[in-house]
């Protein structure tokens, strides 16, 4: 893998990661590199999701990609959310 595409693939991460915590209402006690780490994995689980689909590859913008990508990350900031602040009380 080259370094231009670890570097896109954090961005995405960020994003999808960023999108997926501002989904979720009230505020969320998780630190901003988990956010990332958790939208990174949603957005490599959410293509193969798409992929097996046969919605990955579309013309224009995969929104069907894209919302899958955001509702997994939205699901994992919750969990991880909810776990992470049991742990800390």
């Amino acid at each position: 893998m080259e370094v231009t595409g670890i570097i896109s693939g954090l961005i995405i991460g960020i994003v999808i990661g960023v999108l997926g915590r501002l989904v979720i209402p009230g505020r969320q006690r998780i630190p901003i590199w988990l956010t990332i780490v958790i939208g990174v994995v949603a957005a490599l689980i959410g293509t193969a999701i798409a992929a097996a689909l046969g919605v990955a590859d579309t013309r224009g913008v995969d929104w069907v990609e894209l919302g899958i990508q955001v509702a997994l990350a939205a699901l994992g900031v919750s969990l991880t959310a909810g776990l992470y602040g049991r742990r800390r009380d």
